[in-house]
């Protein structure tokens, strides 16, 4: 796939960013964006590359798989740390500021491996499209030190899923993922039984052939927001669907007709 100078650019200036640090630890979730950042780092860096998964209850099982399948296809080092972010009360009670506290708690963890092991940055995978919406833990890196190369030289969600295609990478055309307290509204304390609730109800959706897919967790009402070409997947079987949600612990189900959008409840703020 052919590429515009302006994205080459933006290609050479990443791995001259990357290669400025002698060591890395990489945040690694899986994801589009985290996928990319460590390939890079890995051809830039060889073996002075780490990846770390934070295994946490907000995170669904199967993007954990997913990090762990493409470690291992990558050939990088990767450790998986357990966490709980619950046990912070501030995470818990769910305010408008959750992720500042929930992300300032991980990637302290994360940079005092990266410190104990001799790494020289810690590398996240936020990139130019995340400045668009709010996101408080992207205050917690930055005061922490984190290294977000990506956003740095201004490179987009799109342009990454571009890359990751010409590189080859399974990742470039996957669904955007976020954390589960995501899908609570702000106030509403985070349980684990609401989590469970979120996962499963998301997985079953995604079994059924929905791309995109949030259940947003309305104190016991599920809004399904996914993409508006997947809603006859979710009318053709609604009865089912609803019972299956039902059957999870929600006590309505609902289709949110303007579809999915990142970050919707933030619209709240």
């Amino acid at each position: 796939m052919e590429m515009g100078d302006l994205l080459s650019n933006k290609l050479d200036a990443l791995r001259k960013k990357i290669s400025g640090f002698e060591s890395a630890l990489i945040a690694f979730s899986g994801g589009v964006d985290s996928t990319f950042l460590l390939m890079l780092a890995q051809q830039e860096l060889g073996d002075r590359v780490l990846a770390v998964t934070m295994d946490t209850i907000l995170i669904p099982r199967r993007e954990l798989q997913d990090a762990e399948e493409i470690a291992k296809n990558l050939r990088v080092r990767h450790l998986i740390i357990s966490a709980d972010p619950l046990e912070l009360p501030l995470v818990r009670a769910n305010s408008s500021e959750r992720c500042y506290h929930c992300k300032h708690n991980l990637f302290k963890v994360l940079c005092s491996l990266a410190r104990e092991g001799g790494y020289n940055a810690v590398f996240d995978g936020t990139n130019q499209d995340d400045e668009s919406d709010y996101r408080p833990g992207m205050r917690a890196i930055r005061e922490l030190g984190v290294q977000s190369p990506l956003q740095d030289v201004r490179i987009t969600k799109d342009e990454i899923r571009q890359l990751s295609r010409a590189a080859g990478l399974s990742t470039w055309n996957k669904s955007a993922a976020a954390c589960l307290a995501s899908r609570i509204p702000y106030g509403e304390q985070i349980t684990p039984k609401k989590l469970k609730m979120i996962e499963e109800a998301e997985g079953y959706l995604l079994s059924l052939g929905c791309s995109t897919v949030r259940v947003r967790h309305h104190q016991g009402m599920a809004r399904i927001e996914t993409a508006m070409k997947d809603f006859t997947v979710i009318l053709k079987q609604h009865t089912e669907i609803t019972r299956y949600l039902q059957e999870l612990g929600f006590l309505y189900v609902t289709l949110d007709l303007m579809g999915y959008r990142r970050g919707s409840l933030n619209q709240l703020l």
